[in-house]
């Protein structure tokens, strides 16, 4: 098992910038990637940012790409997603996730809010 436990969500201006971190403990060598997906009222779940753990190659939506930028801290088993030029849209609850496509293993932590209004 994988806990997963975010932070850094909270209320930003348009255009502002906010920075989620997510810890990771317990049986990380099972995985090998991280990322975050957010879901907004109504909508479904989507990837935001992902990094695999080998290499650190990344991949981002359409959407939040050349704004997001996820990183990883491998010492402190962390991943962060440092989210610039925030818009009305990006709006949602954030969820930190960690798998393995191999193993077919899926974590969730339980979410931290953005809210971007002014």
């Amino acid at each position: 098992q994988v806990q997963l436990v975010e932070s850094g969500g909270g209320l930003v201006q348009p255009g502002g910038s906010l920075t989620l971190s997510c810890v990771a403990s317990g049986s990380i060598f099972s995985i090998n990637l991280m990322g975050w997906y957010r879901q907004a009222p109504g909508e479904q779940r989507e990837l935001v940012a992902l990094i695999f753990i080998s290499g650190d190659n990344t991949k981002y939506a359409d959407s939040v790409k050349g704004r997001f930028t996820i990183s990883r801290d491998k010492d402190k088993n962390t991943e962060g997603l440092q989210m610039n030029n925030l818009k009305p849209e990006d709006a949602a609850v954030y969820y930190c996730h960690a798998g393995s496509a191999m193993y077919g293993l899926n974590y969730w932590g339980k979410g931290t809010l953005v809210t971007v209004s002014s």
